[in-house]
């Protein structure tokens, strides 16, 4: 690979620094499945025609199924397929270009929406503390109610946990080499560790039939056997996370082959889910299901005990609305990866930042985007350079050198939004 010389690096630092686009007059749009990209695209002309110069748009990555406003992402690194995907955002974009208009991106840092099409969250539900995605939300694992200790307090219960346990209103269910409790519309992985538990049930229910094949009581049996030996949810060891992380996907794969060549696996799954579910009226019959679920990385709870007892931070007081640590550098690259990359490719030109107010240092974020903008800039010109770094730091100090305590003129466009309650001053 030839290196680009350092010259290359510098002038082209000269241009993105002085060719920042500011916007003369912009035009909202609120995207959603009745309004599309395809729908955005038939009025660039009629923008344009207004003296418009820039279309900002409502969030575009990927939120919650049936979302009408984009703001409780699930997916920083996918388009909104509701909204037409990635091909015809570029079209529409493509063709604002091309009528001389910018666009600008809605990004929220702040917070995003959990729920079973969140991955991290769900990796965070399931592995609790030892999860890779652990730290990108801000969870007090050890807070003042020692009873939640490495656990996350989850307030979705429309009654009290036993009131709502003992109407047989949370089922496990078996699905695809993993176990899941459900609750009405919710559903929430259960920690590998605690498979143990529902396969010695299976295990039972296989024995009592009678008629198996010796191969499934035998694996079915090593399975159980490896669980015995798995890192818990609360390991903080790399070594003993890697452990864990290999030997549940082992787990998951010889439970794909029982469920698959074995019918009589099949049907002992089905008897041995439904003693564990209990039975209505017969509240011993869920004291195994009570059990099980006071081992999850999570504690389940009626929802009136959120304002008290909740653990992890909100958007106000939203409990789907998870806030997300956008300080930890590794967050802050995976949020961003896609919005950097529309930047750098010139597909978009600018960014609105939703509720910086809720960073914990939103500053240091601003900053941190100009940089992170200026290197994805870099990148897509000339790839990896030596001094990208340090002939970016170099050029932020002398940026705000040069702004002598005014605004300094950032090579990104960003607008901000701010909610200002009755006696609060503009920072």
């Amino acid at each position: 690979m030839i290196t680009p010389q350092p010259e290359t690096l510098d002038l082209l630092l000269d241009e993105l620094t002085q060719r920042a686009r500011l916007p003369r007059a912009t035009y909202r749009v609120q995207f959603s499945p009745s309004f599309t990209f395809q729908h955005a695209h038939a009025i660039v002309d009629y923008l344009d025609a207004l003296g418009i110069s820039d279309l900002y748009a409502s969030p575009v990555f990927k939120p919650r199924s049936g979302s009408t406003h984009g703001y409780d992402t699930v997916d920083y690194n996918a388009f909104n397929d509701a909204l037409g995907g990635e091909d015809d955002f570029n079209a529409l974009s493509e063709t604002l270009r091309s009528t001389g208009l910018g666009l600008l991106l809605d990004i929220v840092p702040n917070h995003m929406g959990v729920n079973t099409e969140n991955a991290w969250w769900m990796d965070v539900l399931k592995q609790g503390a030892s999860s890779d995605y652990a730290q990108y939300f801000d969870i007090s694992w050890f807070s003042a109610n020692r009873q939640l200790d490495n656990k996350l307090l989850l307030p979705v219960l429309g009654d009290h946990f036993g009131r709502v346990l003992e109407a047989g209103e949370l089922d496990v269910v078996y699905w695809h080499g993993d176990f899941y409790l459900h609750y009405y519309e919710h559903q929430f992985p259960l920690t590998p560790e605690t498979y143990g538990a529902i396969l010695r049930l299976i295990h039972d229910a296989l024995v009592a039939g009678g008629d198996y094949e010796e191969w499934v009581a035998l694996e079915l049996a090593s399975v159980i056997h490896s669980l015995d030996f798995l890192p818990p949810y609360t390991t903080q060891d790399p070594d003993e996370v890697i452990t864990r992380q290999r030997e549940q996907t082992i787990v998951r794969w010889r439970l794909l082959g029982l469920f698959d060549k074995s019918e009589v696996f099949r049907t002992a799954v089905d008897e041995g889910l439904r003693a564990l579910n209990g039975t209505a009226g017969d509240s011993i019959s869920f004291d195994a299901l009570a059990e099980l679920l006071e081992r999850q990385p999570y504690r389940l709870a009626y929802w009136r005990v959120a304002t008290d007892e909740i653990n992890y931070r909100r958007f106000f007081d939203i409990n789907d609305m998870a806030a997300i640590r956008i300080e930890n550098p590794r967050v802050f690259a995976d949020t961003h990866r896609m919005a950097l990359r529309l930047l750098a490719e010139g597909k978009a030109t600018g960014v609105r930042i939703d509720h910086p107010d809720g960073l914990w240092d939103p500053e240091s974020y601003f900053q941190q985007l100009q940089e992170a903008y200026l290197t994805a800039c870099i990148e897509q010109h000339i790839g990896e350079h030596p001094r990208t770094s340090s002939a970016i730091a170099d050029r932020m100090r002398a940026t705000l050198r040069a702004s002598n305590g005014s605004q300094p003129e950032w090579a990104l466009y960003v607008v901000v939004e701010k909610i200002l309650s009755a006696s609060e001053p503009l920072p």
